[in-house]
């Protein structure tokens, strides 16, 4: 499927203005600002299996399309919600376990790159993928 792959960060777009809105301290802020991370998506119809690599984690999720799973963030924020998916787009939404509000997430193929999308709080975030 058109998502699978490894993908390697490339660049962000307001990607500390959105860990801020999150609640990530400043140091966290700069760390994960440059955390090198590294994508790995396999799909199965609609099941997929996402690992991530980066300077400070290495983790794998599974999760079916649709269906509702437990997430945490890298700064130890834990999620609950769904990905599915909207024509070529993965949408995820996300409720944050500690206050209920909601971050809303997507992947998308534009050209050559993934694209992830983050909402939070009216604040928007880009993340910009190359395949490697």
């Amino acid at each position: 499927m058109a998502f699978d792959g490894t993908w390697k960060i490339d660049r962000n777009e307001n990607y500390e203005k959105f860990m801020e809105a999150m609640g990530v301290g400043m140091m966290k802020r700069k760390l994960g600002a440059h955390d090198n991370l590294k994508i790995t998506i396999q799909q199965d119809g609609n099941k997929f299996i996402v690992k991530e690599a980066s300077n400070f984690r290495n983790i794998e999720v599974e999760f079916t399309l649709g269906v509702n799973f437990e997430y945490s963030l890298a700064d130890g924020t834990e999620l609950s919600g769904a990905w599915t998916l909207e024509g070529n787009k993965l949408v995820g939404t996300f409720t944050r376990k500690d206050n209920g509000k909601v971050l809303k997430a997507s992947r998308e193929i534009v050209g050559d790159e993934l694209v992830q999308t983050y909402l939070y709080e009216g604040v928007e975030s880009k993340r910009f993928f190359k395949r490697g």
